[in-house]
C-alpha cells in the first residue's frame, strides 16, 4: 500500500470531516510519518505496530505521546479499510491504556531546582532559557502556549495565557520567574515592535517548540538527570508539586487549562505513587 498518499488523504479527511485542532492534525501527521519511515511499503502487520510502539518507549518517548500514536495509527487504519486500501485492520487487536491512567515522569523540586540552574546566564541564549525554564514550571503552561506569550501577556504577578481552541485563562506566576523574564528583557532585547514575541530566536522570530525541547533536553543531561523528559515534564511537575503541598484538585484544574476534571485527576495517581514510594524508602518495618 502506498502509506504516504493515504496519510495525506486521511489527514484532509480528519481536518475537513472531524474537526480537530491545527495541532492534533499536525501531531498526527508527524506519528504517522514517523510510522512510515520506519515500515517502508510493505504489508503491514499487528506486529509491525506493536514493533514500532515498542521502538517508540525505547527511544524515551513520553507515555502521553505514544497514546497519541495509538490514537493516531488506529484512527488511519480504520479509515483505510472502511475506504478500501486494505482489507484487515492490523490495529483492530489494540486496546490502548486511558490517557488517564498514564503516569507521566515527574521531577522531584531539587530536579527542578538543578535544571533550573544549568543555563549559562552570563549570555543572552542562557538568559533566555533561565527564563524559559522558569516559566514552564512557574506556570504549568504547554510549550505551545509558552511559544505563543508576548511581552505584554505578562503582568505584575500574573500572565495571561491562549490555551487550546483560543481559550484564553490568567494564572499567577512567581517572583522567581518573573525576575528571570525581567533580567532577559533588560539586557536581551531592544524590540521597536509595539507587542514583540516574549520568547525569541536569533532572528527576532517566536521560539520553537523544537528549539525548547532540544534544550531542555541538553540542560537535563548536564543537571545529570538521565531520564527522558521533555517541556510537559515540566508541566506535570507543576501540578504534582501543587497537589503534594496541599493545593485543591479544582484550581489545579483551572491552572493548567483543562476542561474536563478528569484529566488533572491523574496528578492524584502520581502522589498515590509518591506515598508508597516514601512507604517503602522510609518506614522501618515496611
Amino acid at each position: 500500500m502506498q502509506l504516504n498518499v493515504w496519510i495525506q488523504e486521511f489527514l484532509s479527511f480528519i481536518a475537513s470531516e472531524r474537526g480537530l485542532s491545527p495541532n492534533t492534525i499536525l501531531a498526527y501527521g508527524r506519528d504517522l510519518r514517523r510510522f512510515a519511515e520506519s515500515i517502508g511499503e510493505r504489508e503491514i502487520s499487528e506486529r509491525d505496530i506493536i514493533d514500532h510502539l515498542s521502538t517508540l518507549r525505547e527511544g524515551g518517548y513520553a507515555s502521553s505521546s505514544i497514546y497519541r500514536a495509538v490514537m493516531a495509527l488506529t484512527m488511519f487504519f480504520r479509515f483505510v479499510q472502511r475506504e478500501g486500501g486494505i482489507k484487515s485492520d492490523p490495529t483492530r487487536l489494540l486496546s490502548p491504556p486511558k490517557i488517564s491512567q498514564l503516569i507521566p515522569t515527574i521531577l522531584s523540586q531539587e530536579e527542578v531546582q538543578r535544571l533550573i540552574e544549568m543555563p549559562d546566564t552570563s549570555n543572552e541564549e542562557g538568559l533566555r532559557d533561565r527564563a524559559i525554564l522558569e516559566t514552564l514550571y512557574a506556570t504549568g503552561m504547554r510549550v505551545s502556549e509558552l511559544c505563543a506569550l508576548q511581552v505584554h501577556d505578562v503582568g505584575e504577578a500574573e500572565v495571561r495565557i491562549k490555551g487550546k481552541g483560543g481559550k484564553e485563562r490568567i494564572i499567577p506566576i512567581g517572583e522567581q520567574a518573573l525576575s528571570a523574564i525581567d533580567q532577559y528583557l533588560a539586557l536581551c532585547r531592544n524590540d521597536q515592535k509595539k507587542n514583540p514575541p516574549l520568547f525569541i530566536a536569533k532572528r527576532g522570530q517566536p521560539v520553537r517548540r523544537e528549539t525548547v525541547w532540544k534544550r531542555l533536553k541538553r540542560y537535563a543531561r548536564a543537571a545529570g538527570i538521565t531520564r527522558a523528559i521533555s517541556p510537559h515534564t515540566l508541566r506535570h511537575s507543576f501540578a504534582t508539586h501543587l497537589l503534594d503541598n496541599g493545593a485543591d484538585l479544582r484550581v489545579i484544574q483551572e491552572l493548567l487549562g483543562h476542561s474536563d476534571i478528569a484529566t488533572t485527576d491523574r496528578y492524584t495517581h502520581i502522589s498515590t505513587q509518591s506515598l508508597f514510594e516514601a512507604f517503602d524508602t522510609f518506614h522501618p518495618r515496611k
